[in-house]
C-alpha cells in the first residue's frame, strides 16, 4: 500500500507577469488540470494538490525535483511508485514525475480510471 499520494502542483488561478504585460494571467494547462478535478472530484481524495507560486524559484517543487523541473502543472510521483510506460521522467533527486496536462492526464486515466485526454 502506498504511504504517499501523488503531488499535483498548479499555478494560482491568477497572477501578474510584467514580461507578457499588464493584468493576470492564467496557466492554460493547470485551468485544464483544475476542470478535471472539477469533474471527478474522487481525485481529490487520492492526489495531494498544491499551489506554486507563479514567480520563480518555485522552493516546494524544487524540493521534490531540483531546479531544472519548476514548470507546473507537474505531477509527483510516489517514491516507490513502479516505473510506467506513460511518459514518466525521473529527476536529478531521483523522483518521478509527469509534466503537462495532456501528459498527466494520460497517467490519471492509467492510474484511476478517469477518461483519457482527447487529442
Amino acid at each position: 500500500m502506498p504511504t504517499e499520494k501523488e503531488v499535483l502542483f498548479l499555478l494560482p488561478a491568477a497572477f501578474p507577469d510584467a514580461k507578457q504585460g499588464t493584468g493576470n494571467f492564467f496557466c492554460p494547462d493547470c485551468v485544464t488540470m483544475q476542470g478535471l478535478l472539477a469533474y471527478h472530484p474522487d481525485l481529490l481524495e487520492k492526489l495531494e494538490v498544491k499551489v506554486a507560486p507563479f514567480a520563480r524559484p518555485r522552493p516546494e517543487v524544487i524540493a521534490l525535483l531540483g531546479p531544472d523541473h519548476q514548470g507546473c502543472p507537474v505531477l509527483v510521483l510516489p517514491e516507490e511508485a513502479p516505473p510506467a510506460a506513460l511518459p514518466v521522467r525521473r529527476s536529478i533527486t531521483g523522483r518521478q514525475f509527469v509534466a503537462g496536462a495532456m501528459d498527466i492526464g494520460d497517467y490519471l486515466a492509467t492510474r484511476f480510471g478517469t477518461p483519457v485526454p482527447h487529442r
